[in-house]
Parts: structure tokens; sequence; C-alpha cells
């Protein structure tokens, strides 16, 4: 379970998160970061629309996202956003594959941006 001091709660979070933060897909999931100068611990939402599956498969597919987070919070910085959005074929992956497309998608928004790009 995600610690409840590391959840992002409010609407206008994910929104800015989703709008303003840096992107990396992969073909289960999508992860929105934006970045943040503040004290505050990051925070985490997952987005898992219906596309995913019925109620079962949308909740076993966000307990499982939630899972993989945790054991990567420490490497989010400070004060930061981050947005977990599941694709249609992530109610259908196997574990070691979600967490393979998360691991990629969050080594791709941690590493320091190039020149050319924001």
């Amino acid at each position: 379970m995600l610690p409840s001091g590391h959840r992002m709660r409010r609407r206008d979070d994910f929104t800015l998160a989703v709008r303003r933060g840096r992107r990396a897909g992969r073909p289960t999931v999508v992860a929105h970061l934006l970045r943040r100068d503040e004290t505050t611990p990051p925070l985490v939402g997952f987005i898992v629309s219906r596309a995913v599956g019925n109620a079962v498969v949308r909740n076993s597919v966000r307990r499982r996202l939630r899972h993989l987070v945790r054991a990567d919070l420490d490497r989010l910085p400070a004060g930061s956003l981050l947005v977990v959005r599941a694709n249609p074929p992530s109610g259908t992956a196997r574990p070691d594959e979600l967490a393979a497309d998360l691991e990629s998608a969050l080594d791709r928004l941690l590493r320091p941006a190039s020149k050319g790009r924001r």
C-alpha cells in the first residue's frame, strides 16, 4: 500500500501533472512527472479508465501499480507530482510486464533532460 502522505487526492494536482509534466509512455502505462521545488513529499496518483476492464480488473491493476510505485518512492524528487495512467493492455498484462514498463517509464522521466528537450 502507498503511504497516505504520498497519495495524490486533489483534482488540481492530477491536472497540473498531466498537462505540465514530462511524459513517458510504454505499452501498458504512461507516466507524467512534474518536478516542483518544494519540501513536501512526492505525491503519486493513478488513472485507470474503464477501457482497462471491469471494476475488478481496474482495481487489480491499480493495486499492482501502487505496490510497484511504493518501491520507487525514494527515487522521486521532493515536491514532485507523479501520475501513472494505465493503458488498456495493462488489464491483461503479466505482472512482470507491467513492472518492466513502469520501471522503464520512470527511468526515462528521472534521467536529466537533454538540452533540446524540456
